[in-house]
């Protein structure tokens, strides 16, 4: 497997001030680890954060892909990685808080114990589009669709086990409809196949999708959220699921964190957690990330992020649970 590699380096007359004037700052080039292949949301993310980082702690950042096994193949390497601040994962609820449910006693790490919380950095829900060259103009439509023809609709989605395969599987069973639902290594692969028309819809994270939508390549018929997302220009008039399925409290809210190896000194994370907290507070960083549909997020601490993702697994666990999804 190869993994992608980009890297963000310093412009010559930008400080280094915040993290090196705090007595700790990286001594190398720092890697920023995307579970998933290149192309989708996190990874869109994971760059718009790396690139504004870089100045902020004096060094450069390499963003590295490395996919597989719905992200549980990169956030073991960081887990083993040296504890000394100068590798990162950055990584979907699914990956930190669902995958232990999804695989079970083939889960390489405990996410709570073998990795050290710093932040959330983004929240938002998912889209439910379709190629626009497909007939389906509504969600009734392609609900009916699908039940009209079982097994004919076919779905693509970032991974086994994420947020879009959980999310598919449970609309499914609540609307008795069969779709057919085709793994990638990522949300690039899927988004180029349903470019190409070799698949028929997706229902993912909105920030590599809305390009799409925009340009009139995909429609989109729903929100995963509860409401309408009403701040994302374009996505004003689109369905949100409490409209869709009134009374069955689907309500699609995802996000993505930085974390490092577990056991790295408490005085480093909290570094980190001021140089991301620059970045995140930033308008520039809001101006890049709410167009795609995703809004910036900073947690009071890397304690109280930690205390989140604890109260976060009975939630995702009970949605493995209902919506049926194993790891293949």
């Amino acid at each position: 497997m190869h993994a992608r590699r980009t890297l963000f380096g310093l412009a010559a007359a930008l400080p280094a001030l915040p993290v090196r004037a705090a007595g700790w700052a990286p001594s190398r080039t720092v890697r920023l680890i995307v579970p998933i292949a290149a192309g989708g949301a996190l990874d869109i993310t994971a760059r718009l954060l790396a690139e504004r980082l870089a100045p902020i702690i004096g060094q450069a950042i390499v963003v590295e892909n490395r996919a597989g096994a719905g992200g549980n193949i990169g956030a073991e390497l960081v887990a083993r990685a040296d504890k000394d601040g100068h590798t990162l994962l950055i990584a979907a609820a699914n990956t930190l808080v669902a995958n232990k449910y999804l695989y079970g006693t083939r889960m390489p790490i405990n996410p709570l114990t073998d990795l050290a919380p710093i932040t959330r950095v983004a929240t938002g829900t998912i889209l439910l589009v379709v190629n626009s060259q497909r007939p389906w103009r509504s969600f009734a439509e392609l609900m009916a669709a699908a039940k009209r023809d079982p097994g004919k609709i076919t779905m693509g989605s970032s991974g086994t086990g994420t947020t879009s395969h959980l999310y598919i599987e449970l609309v499914k069973r609540l609307a008795d409809a069969d779709i057919t639902h085709v793994p990638y290594r990522g949300g690039g692969p899927a988004i180029q196949d349903l470019l190409a028309g070799n698949i028929d819809m997706m229902f993912d994270v909105m920030p590599a999708l809305m390009p799409h939508v925009r340009e009139g390549r995909f429609r989109p018929l729903a929100v995963g959220s509860a409401q309408r997302v009403d701040y994302v220009p374009g996505l004003e008039a689109v369905p949100g699921m409490a409209e869709l399925m009134p009374g069955r409290r689907v309500d699609a809210q995802v996000w993505y964190a930085v974390l490092a190896p577990g056991g790295t000194p408490p005085a480093i994370n909290e570094r980190w957690y001021a140089a991301i907290a620059e970045v995140v507070h930033s308008r520039e960083f809001s101006d890049k990330l709410v167009p795609l549909g995703f809004k910036p997020l900073l947690d009071a601490s890397p304690f109280a992020f930690g205390n989140f993702m604890r109260e976060e697994e009975h939630s995702w666990q009970r949605l493995v649970e209902i919506s049926g999804a194993t790891a293949e």
